[in-house]
Parts: structure tokens; sequence; C-alpha cells
């Protein structure tokens, strides 16, 4: 079979069974939407395994819809592997004190100062006061000049004082 003919036969496949398996996929899934991104991982996997479309065209729904058994699956067991982690990180995030200014009760002034601030400048703020990073460590993360970074973080810090000092005069 040429890669034409293949293509052909690939493409009329998906054409007749793509809306069986978004059903397949949408019975076995709690979001709609993964039912949806597991027919887009499934079509890709049918066009790279093209060579190994069976040549009986009785054979071509049940090969299909063993790929999408094999991906949904990988989904399930991807599904069980994260829920797990989370559960993990739950219990450390409970366990883990919370430094700086979580709490936007506690420092509604300042979040809302910071909120006023693009993003990211709100960032660069963040990374070196309350993630610990230098200011060469900031550049190299955003992938930015340390002069740039330096003049953001300056005019950002200009930005929340005259922000809070307002803020200050207000509640007076």
């Amino acid at each position: 079979m040429t890669a034409d003919e293949r293509r052909v036969r690939v493409e009329r496949a998906v054409q007749d069974h793509a809306s069986a398996l978004l059903g397949y996929f949408v019975r076995r899934v709690a979001l709609r939407e993964d039912a949806a991104d597991l027919l887009a991982e499934t079509l890709l996997v049918l066009w790279r395994r093209s060579r190994s479309l069976p040549d009986a065209d009785d054979d071509v729904r049940p090969w299909m819809f063993g790929i999408a058994r094999n991906v949904l699956l990988h989904h399930q067991r991807g599904g069980a592997r994260r829920h797990a982690v989370v559960e993990k990180l739950r219990g450390v995030l409970e366990a883990t004190p919370h430094p700086g200014f979580a709490d936007p009760a506690e420092h509604d002034e300042l979040h809302r100062a910071l909120a006023q601030l693009d993003p990211l400048d709100r960032d660069i703020i963040g990374l070196l006061h309350w993630e610990g990073f230098s200011l060469v460590e900031v550049a190299r993360m955003l992938r930015m000049k340390e002069g740039t970074v330096r003049s953001r973080y300056h005019r950002a810090r200009a930005a929340l004082r005259e922000q809070l000092a307002d803020a200050a005069v207000r509640s007076n």
C-alpha cells in the first residue's frame, strides 16, 4: 500500500469512526473536555501508526478502538498518579507554615498594591522577596538582562511605595 493510499484510508476511517470514539471517551471520563483531548491524542497515534492499519476494512474499527483503549488507560493511570501526588502535597502544605503575605485579609493593602502592578513586575518582586532569588537568578529565570530586571524591580518598588503611601493617607 502506498503512502497516499494509506493516508486516504486513515482519513476515511477517522471520518467514519471519530464520533464513535468521542462517545467512547465521553462515557468513560468525568470531564467532556478530557474526552476531546483523548480523541485528539488517539487520532495522533492513529496517524503515527498508519503503517499498521489493517488491510481488511472490517478490522479498522476494532484497531482504532484498541488504540483508543490504550490512550484511555494511559490517561487513567496518569490521573491516579496525579491524584496521589496532589494528596501527598496537600498534606505537606497543611503542615508547612506559609511565610510572607499569603493571607490577603492580613495584608490587604499590599495585595491591592501588588495587583496594580504589571504581572511581570509582580513576579520579579515575588521571586526576589518571597522566594529568595537574587536579581541575577531572576534574570536568568525570566531570560532577561539583569539590568532590565533591576530597573523593572526598582520601578515596581517605587510604584508599591507610592500606592501604599496613598492607601495610608486614605485610611487616616
